[in-house]
């Protein structure tokens, strides 16, 4: 079973003190021109990043049959650049990974503010997973407790294994120390937007994982 803290491998840190790249000098959507800080992760860099990370779930869960859980609305496009990487892999290689794809939805955000009220939608029944090798697929782990209510929700449903790829863990204070089995980019407690994270439902069009403006919360806020 996973478990919060049981892989330290904190991936690519980026530290507090880094600022980004200057918007202007990538291409991204002009109607959010002044509404991003700036861009924290450029896309091929997050593409090259995923790709490693397949080869090291290929490494650990090769000629394992795996169903992936994909943590939506935020963690679809990561899930399918991975997917696709393994599947690439297995086609170039001796060993290969059987793969099954299942979305939940998870929603805790209001404005750039986590909630206490956490909703779980499309994990009402996961009695297929019993017995199951399971990949859990989230695009960003903060404080951790939504993925410890998560992993404590997949985890009653007895599968053989869990493990967890987070593209991105937030360095928060109040962290559970929740780290996933495979990490892409530890990063600053900055909120990001891009690569499918939002800022209520906008932003999901951008490449790069970018740092929202203030002139973009207030632009975007409900």
């Amino acid at each position: 079973m996973a478990a919060c803290g049981s892989n330290m491998d904190r991936g690519i840190v980026i530290s507090d003190e880094w600022c980004g790249y200057s918007v202007d000098l990538f291409t991204f959507p002009s109607h959010y021109s002044g509404d991003l800080d700036c861009v924290l992760i450029p896309h091929g860099l997050i593409l090259d990043r995923a790709e490693r990370l397949a080869r090291n779930i290929m490494d650990d869960l090769g000629d394992h049959d795996i169903v992936v859980l994909c943590v939506l609305k935020g963690g679809y496009q990561f899930c399918a650049d991975l997917v696709d990487r393994i599947k690439a892999l297995s086609r170039n290689s001796n060993r290969t990974i059987p793969m099954r794809v299942h979305f939940i939805r998870l929603r805790s955000y209001l404005n750039d503010q986590s909630t206490e009220d956490l909703q779980i939608v499309g994990a009402e029944d996961l009695s297929f997973l019993s017995g199951k090798n399971v990949l859990i697929v989230e695009a960003i782990v903060g404080t951790g407790k939504t993925m410890k209510t998560l992993l404590q929700h997949v985890e009653a449903f007895r599968p053989k294994l869990i493990k967890v790829a987070g593209l991105l863990v937030k360095r928060v204070a109040s962290s559970l120390a929740c780290v996933p089995d495979y990490t892409g980019f530890e990063i600053p407690d900055r909120f990001v937007v891009g690569y499918a994270l939002d800022y209520n439902e906008f932003f999901r069009d951008l490449d790069h994982i970018c740092v929202i403006s203030e002139k973009g919360k207030l632009k975007y806020k409900i």
